[in-house]
């Protein structure tokens, strides 16, 4: 006898890798040029993070992660790839 709703579509585990690299790039440039604007660390080429605000950066990229895989369905990329495990 076999169960049909437990044989969900797996996504692939390319679409999962690119999906987390590109999340990756997503807030680090989204969360880094937002902290350089407030905190003053806007440069010519981008930002440059010391100190406080680079580990404010870096708190808020963890919040991504967490709020959104765990609150709001799968982060932006993961959405759009369809990289969500539902094996879960």
């Amino acid at each position: 006898m076999s169960d049909v709703s437990s044989a969900q579509k797996v996504p692939a585990t390319w679409r999962i890798v690119l999906a987390a690299i590109l999340d990756f790039f997503t807030i680090f440039w989204v969360a880094g040029y937002g902290v350089a604007l407030i905190f003053g660390g806007k440069t010519e080429n981008g930002f440059s993070l010391d100190g406080g605000p680079a580990l404010l950066s870096f708190a808020l990229m963890i919040a991504y992660f967490v709020i959104f895989n765990k609150y709001l369905g799968g982060t932006i990329w993961k959405r759009l790839l369809k990289a969500k495990r539902t094996d879960r």
